[in-house]
């Protein structure tokens, strides 16, 4: 058997994590807490206090985007991307000296 390359691992909170691979890292998706405006009609702000997406259905259902805790979309959810890897950091620690 070959490798297998593309297949990632999904977790509860709907995020993703790829599998090594020998091209470019991909970058780790997840989304936090809740930013829903549910007093947005009466023109106040109060937001249900949900920390972390929980995907209520498996990857691939219209229950993926939907918070399991919440009830709220996915898109209500700050997102944030995890970037580890070594080629989109930049050392700029690095003294460069010219001779004049």
């Amino acid at each position: 058997m070959g490798l297998q390359q593309g297949l990632k691992k999904a977790y509860a909170n709907g995020s993703v994590t790829p599998t090594p691979r020998s091209g470019p890292k991909e970058k780790v998706v997840r989304y936090k807490e809740c930013m829903r405006n549910h007093a947005a009609n009466i023109g106040g702000y109060a937001v249900d206090g949900c920390t972390e997406f929980m995907a209520s259905g498996a990857e691939g259902t219209p229950g993926a985007f939907v918070c399991a805790a919440c009830n709220c979309h996915r898109s209500f959810h700050k997102r944030v991307v995890d970037s580890d890897t070594e080629t989109d950091s930049c050392d700029c620690s690095s003294i460069t000296t010219a001779s004049r």
